[in-house]
């Protein structure tokens, strides 16, 4: 089944009467490469954090911002007095030795000075963790149902495609006898040419004439391409985080593409190959967001 690498997922847990909002997205990428946003209380639980994600999305460029609702019935700060008296009686002696007004924000001044007022530090026990881990696998498990959601109107686009290349090669068969003569034609008139001048000896032609023909057969190409065609759409179907196969069996369907365009020599065939091969451009593009 293909998956997409796009996804999103959300959700909200309550801590110490707190709203935690974890919110996930994840786009297209070749490896796992995971950008982080979490309020400090959480941070202890990085490694864990991390941990759990890559084992569940697996592979995307992925970004976890978790944030909480302030509340100020939630908020310990601690005030050292001591600290705070010192810096309180200096400034207003200082104040008053240099005769300057002292303003009615003289207090909240002090408190902004580094370490008279601190946040206790929020202890982010087992149980909080419990109740945090749960809501991110809710939200995981969001992002996972979009990208399988995703991923099944990728894969009817991707089927599409190949299924239009299938019916393309079918089409090649009716003007290969055609194609043939084509050949033997433009390679008598080019001996006629010759034999005005030198001896040509028949039956040696005729051997060289079928070795180029064995050469130019493109029957072993359709073979190949009808087997890679009938084996990627059972990958797509049936294996869970195939995209990386996939890119290599489209890698297969191009190489056999290709070469039936080499060998065509034939006009209409080569129109065929030109569809063919914008098919295979829709896929390639579709299988870069394929997990």
């Amino acid at each position: 089944m293909a998956v997409s690498m796009t996804g999103y997922g959300k959700s909200t847990c309550q801590i110490n009467e707190r709203n935690i909002h974890i919110e996930i997205k994840a786009l297209n990428s070749k490896s796992f490469d995971l950008f982080l946003k979490l309020p400090q209380f959480i941070r202890e639980k990085e490694s864990q954090i991390r941990s759990i994600l890559a084992k569940k999305i697996i592979r995307g460029k992925v970004e976890l911002i978790v944030t909480f609702d302030t509340n100020e019935s939630c908020a310990n700060f601690n005030i050292n007095k001591t600290l705070f008296k010192q810096y309180y009686k200096t400034i207003r002696s200082t104040a008053e030795e240099l005769d300057a007004p002292l303003g009615d924000s003289l207090i909240s001044s002090v408190l902004r000075i580094p370490d008279v007022l601190s946040q206790q530090t929020e202890e982010f026990d087992s149980e909080k963790w419990e109740i945090f881990k749960t809501s991110l696998e809710d939200a995981i498990q969001q992002l996972i149902s979009f990208r399988v959601s995703e991923g099944e109107h990728m894969k009817k686009d991707i089927n599409n495609s190949i299924i239009k290349i299938q019916s393309l090669l079918d089409l090649i068969t009716p003007h290969e006898n055609e194609r043939i003569e084509n050949i033997k034609q433009k390679l008598s008139n080019s001996l006629s040419k010759i034999q005005e001048k030198i001896q040509i000896d028949t039956n040696r032609f005729e051997q060289e004439l079928v070795y180029y023909l064995e050469k130019l057969d493109i029957n072993e190409e359709k073979v190949r391409l009808a087997k890679h065609l009938e084996y990627f759409k059972e990958t797509i179907e049936n294996e869970q985080g195939s995209g990386k196969k996939l890119g290599f069996i489209s890698q297969e369907i191009g190489r056999e593409i290709n070469t039936l365009g080499s060998k065509a020599q034939h006009a209409e065939i080569q129109k065929i190959i030109v569809q063919m091969k914008d098919e295979l451009e829709k896929i390639k593009e579709q299988l870069m967001n394929v997990l």
